[in-house]
């Protein structure tokens, strides 16, 4: 056999050392395919803000329907800082420039070129995209939260003349075996000093929500809690006023006002259930000579489902316990002047609590924050090992 034929020949075997040795073949290395993008409908479906957005149009568009069918005017609540259109905004900008202002101080524990460092970090740090979502999630509270104050503003007309007070005042009574809750809490409790305390805690319920929201927008890196908490934030109103229409009552202060005379009458909840009767005569007498908004419903307690809210969603993103405590026993505070105060029946709070669990469980589920503590611990497993660090 000739070993010129032969492909497989080794010169070097063969004895001949002037054949060539045939040429090595590179073979190049096989490159995978860059995974194929996701459909837009999927990316869509999986952006943590769409459940927000269109959850809040179709409640926006649902409220001018039914302003238009109940030929009732549609308003702008007010609050501290004015309109909630002006209120939102300016808290939003406070929070960037707070946070901004603290980050560049602790970079170098000094004043002396704060700006500078301040400027540095928004470019490095602050994108368009991460201002747009966090106006995404403003706009969207903001329509859910005037929906909401208009559709409670509807209750006495759709629900005329319908009230069940009398029946959870009669469930008040069988709980605390023949006693009215309230009176039990101001016996234990006086109406003195503790009155001005649990007053505080109640009206700054007013500030609590907006200035949260606020800050976890602004001040979290991390889009997708944004994203859940102004979803459950906006749950709740909807929830809420659903409620509302559920089981109308005004409350154990409106309803029944002797049990209250010992209360101090120049605490700031004492004028606000002043201004919230005044508003009530004002829009039943005629909605349309007023710009104020019917702000009295009983069943569910939103104080307490919105606090509740908080606590969780902070508890379960891992908020300083320091912190955490204290917001716990804000919330403690919050339930007992419900009941103190006559703003709520026990049962009231209850369904606040329920509501409470279902938005965070929701906002949780339409977010992709579910069984947000065990992705995190993971997370944070994944990292040591990385580093090198013996997980525990």
């Amino acid at each position: 056999m000739d070993p010129r034929d032969d492909s497989t020949y080794d010169a070097a075997a063969s004895g001949s050392a002037s054949a060539p040795a045939p040429a090595a073949t590179a073979v190049a290395p096989e490159r995978s395919a860059p995974p194929a993008p996701a459909p837009l409908w999927l990316r869509v479906l999986r952006w943590p803000y769409t459940f927000l957005v269109v959850f809040s149009l179709v409640v926006g568009i649902f409220t001018i329907w039914a302003s238009y069918y109940l030929d009732l005017p549609l308003r702008d609540p007010e609050g501290f800082l004015g309109p909630a259109y002006v209120r939102l905004p300016a808290l939003g900008f406070l929070f960037i420039g707070g946070g901004l202002a603290v980050q560049a101080f602790i970079q170098k524990r000094s004043l002396r070129g704060l700006w500078s460092r301040a400027v540095a970090i928004v470019r490095t740090e602050w994108s368009w995209s991460r201002l747009v979502h966090a106006a995404l999630g403003l706009i969207a509270f903001y329509i859910s939260y005037v929906s909401y104050r208009n559709l409670k503003s509807f209750l006495p007309i759709v629900r005329d003349e319908v009230l069940y007070d009398a029946d959870l005042m009669q469930l008040d009574r069988w709980l605390f075996f023949g006693h009215y809750p309230a009176l039990v809490l101001h016996s234990v409790l006086g109406t003195g000093f503790i009155a001005l305390i649990l007053s505080t805690i109640y009206v700054s319920y007013l500030m609590l929500t907006p200035v949260s929201l606020a800050a976890v927008l602004v001040l979290n890196k991390d889009l997708t809690l944004g994203a859940w908490y102004a979803t459950a934030l906006s749950l709740n109103w909807i929830l809420g006023v659903a409620s509302y229409y559920l089981i109308p009552t005004l409350g154990p202060i409106f309803a029944n006002q002797s049990l209250f005379s010992d209360l101090p009458g120049d605490s700031g909840v004492a004028a606000l259930q002043q201004s919230l009767a005044h508003a009530r005569y004002d829009v039943l007498s005629d909605p349309w000579a007023t710009e104020k908004i019917h702000g009295i419903a009983g069943f569910a307690s939103l104080h307490v489902s919105v606090v509740l809210t908080a606590c969780l969603f902070f508890q379960i993103v891992g908020l300083n316990k320091w912190l955490m405590r204290a917001l716990w026993v804000y919330f403690t505070g919050t339930v007992l002047a419900t009941v103190y105060f006559g703003w709520h029946y026990v049962l009231d709070d209850i369904g606040g609590a329920v509501i409470a669990v279902m938005s965070i469980a929701i906002g949780a589920a339409v977010t992709g924050n579910w069984g947000y503590r065990k992705k995190r611990k993971a997370a944070r497993a994944a990292s040591r090992v990385e580093a090198g660090t013996p997980v525990a």
